[in-house]
């Protein structure tokens, strides 16, 4: 097996702004296998709240390449057991590598990941698009721009109601509202009955990721769905989340990878808690991944390549909301001449 690695900094099509930080470019890792030249590729972008900047995804490849070069490739899921113990302290390598992993075991079996785990891609719901913090006439032209029929907007600022109920004006379509921690009990309390009334499908990680004993109250007192993002990284969290909030959304790039992240939706399941899996602005190489995943779940967030100007596949397309899937074995995506 030889490995390779390609950092890239893909620009957003306009800055992409949350509650925690503000940013023009996602910075991103690729990896490339090659398997008696059979190529395959993995995504991991680097999101600077989680501390593993893509400089650490390449010390960490280096450091272990021949490693990664010797082991005897069989199958993805045993590929994974490999490199999460290779990385113990590196979910994001880790994820890459192990899509990177199933994108060649897909390509070994000469199928797209979807039939090795005979699923039906009628059953895919429909994605949204994320509206970021901004000015309101921003926000506006935002949706103008892509008329969509399920927008994820981001909240946790001074006059997030105010603006959303302005936004509303402008659209019939779903919200679904992520604070990325930026409340507090008292507030999300109080804001939860208007964002009802706004037709807010669910609340995405209202309160700080430890406030446990704030979550079990809003929990048992929410009139609307409450979804764990950062109080839920990795599979030991979808049972901590249990009784704290009604579903989970799975990044893959925090998890590991698709290996866990198909655990986590089955104990999901299994809890009779929804399931999302959100993106963290892959560009198409990492959104193929999650599309694959798609007909598991009850809501998904793979906007990431309308998000950005620039990407690092093709394959994947969308007509308002409903993904297109590519024709192609693996992930089914034509990676650009990157490597």
């Amino acid at each position: 097996m030889n490995v390779a690695y390609k950092i890239v900094e893909l620009p957003f099509t306009h800055p992409f702004t949350i509650s925690k930080a503000s940013k023009t470019h996602q910075p991103t890792f690729l990896v490339e296998l090659d398997y008696f030249g059979i190529k395959a590729y993995g995504e991991a972008p680097a999101i600077s709240y989680y501390h593993i900047p893509v400089e650490k995804m390449a010390e960490d490849f280096e450091a272990k390449k021949t490693f990664l070069e010797k082991f005897s490739f069989s199958d993805p899921e045993r590929y994974w057991h490999y490199l999460h113990h290779l990385f113990p302290n590196n979910s994001f390598l880790v994820a890459a590598l192990d899509i990177a992993g199933w994108d060649l075991y897909g390509k070994l079996k000469k199928k797209p990941l979807y039939k090795l785990w005979n699923l039906d891609l009628e059953q895919s719901p429909i994605t949204d698009f994320t509206i970021g913090i901004d000015s309101i006439p921003m926000m506006i032209q935002k949706m103008k721009e892509k008329p969509w029929p399920i927008y994820k907007i981001k909240v946790g600022f001074e006059n997030d109601i105010e603006t959303l109920s302005i936004l509303r004006q402008h659209t019939d379509a779903i919200f679904r509202v992520d604070a990325n921690e930026g409340w507090d009990l008292e507030t999300a309390l109080k804001k939860l009955p208007t964002l009802k009334e706004l037709g807010v499908q669910f609340v995405e990680q209202p309160l700080a990721k430890n406030n446990w004993e704030d979550m079990k109250v809003l929990y048992e007192h929410a009139c609307l769905p409450i979804i764990a993002d950062e109080s839920c990284v990795s599979e030991i969290d979808v049972e901590k989340c249990h009784h704290f909030f009604h579903g989970i959304n799975i990044k893959l790039t925090k998890c590991g990878g698709i290996t866990p992240a198909r655990r986590m939706i089955e104990k999901a399941r299994s809890l009779e808690m929804k399931v999302m899996v959100g993106c963290m602005n892959e560009s198409s190489i990492g959104s193929a991944a999650i599309a694959h995943l798609a007909p598991l779940l009850d809501y998904l967030d793979m906007d990431g390549p309308l998000l950005l100007e620039e990407d690092t596949a093709t394959g994947i397309a969308f007509e308002e909301g409903k993904l297109i899937y590519p024709e192609g074995n693996g992930l089914g995506v034509t990676v650009n001449h990157l490597f």
